[in-house]
């Protein structure tokens, strides 16, 4: 009986301690409710970034119209800037013609071409550079000699070189994205932590190995840097190449709206090369998310 006795009172002092530990677990939000409640956070600070970005883009529109209906003269002169309305009935009467969509359509070819060369020669030369010291004194004076050189002053050297005037615009554009490409992969190389080299040595690792597993992953965060980088220089050079061009080209149709002072015709230009080249940088920041995927995961 004293036994039973113990026992039971034993149950009965455990019993509010279980009940608060099963109360204290029904009040415990759940994992899923957790994730869904950041998720949902997340996606609102999205779109509040958006609606700001917004803003601003109309403001910077209201902006302009201001200033062009106004024909405001305040050291910078707004008496022959076509304003909001005029450049997009422009642009609208621009869509429904095809020779806009050829003037697209050349320059996104010319883009595609070179900017895959850069790519591939700059990611090359660039991981052989950052990791042999012969390598990169053999190439770095022409990489630092012939980077400061602008787009426009290649026109001259190009005609010359090369026999087409594709050939020429190609050549151009390429230079624009190779040297940033170039630049950051080094860049990526050599900020490889040494410490997971040489921990990587000691077990025993070949240089393929530590090369593929340890250089490359670490360098890739400055790679894809350095690609959409590239990507909007390219599109810089394409304008001061397409000048060569007699024919087609979003850039030859922007000069040649400035030739015939043909004023909204200049900034549907404009903004067209802007449009399309922000497209690009995003299409390539959204080619190369996966491969920093491992990035998110250490955050």
């Amino acid at each position: 009986m004293t036994a039973k006795a113990m026992v039971a009172d034993r149950a009965n002092a455990d019993t509010p301690s279980s009940a608060a530990a099963a109360d204290g677990a029904a009040r415990t939000p759940r994992p899923q409710v957790g994730a869904r409640v950041a998720r949902s956070e997340s996606m609102s600070g999205v779109a509040g970034r958006w609606v700001v970005r917004l803003a601003a883009l109309l403001a910077g529109l209201a902006c302009w119209h201001y200033a062009s209906s106004t024909s405001l003269n305040f050291y910078v002169r707004f008496d022959n800037i076509p304003g909001p309305l005029q450049v997009g009935q422009a642009l609208l009467g621009h869509l429904e013609q095809s020779a806009f969509y050829l003037h697209i359509a050349a320059s996104l070819r010319r883009i595609a071409i070179s900017y895959s060369l850069a790519t591939g020669i700059g990611i090359m030369l660039g991981l052989l550079m950052g990791r042999s010291r012969l390598v990169r004194d053999i190439v770095s004076p022409y990489i630092e000699l012939l980077r400061p050189i602008p787009a426009v002053a290649w026109i001259p050297l190009a005609i010359l070189l090369w026999p087409t005037e594709e050939g020429s615009i190609i050549y151009i554009t390429f230079l624009g994205a190779l040297f940033p490409i170039v630049l950051n992969t080094v860049h990526g190389v050599e900020q490889t932590p040494e410490v997971l080299i040489r921990a990587a040595q000691s077990l025993g690792a070949s240089r393929l190995c530590i090369f593929r597993h340890v250089v490359l992953p670490g360098a890739l965060p400055s790679i894809c840097a350095g690609l959409a980088i590239g990507m909007g220089v390219s599109w810089f050079s394409l304008l001061a190449g397409e000048i060569i061009s007699g024919q087609y080209g979003i850039g030859y149709f922007t000069w040649n709206a400035y030739s015939v002072i043909n004023y909204p015709d200049i900034v549907v230009g404009m903004l067209a090369i802007g449009l399309l080249g922000t497209a690009s940088t995003a299409l390539i920041q959204l080619l190369t998310r996966p491969a920093l995927a491992w990035q998110r995961k250490a955050r």
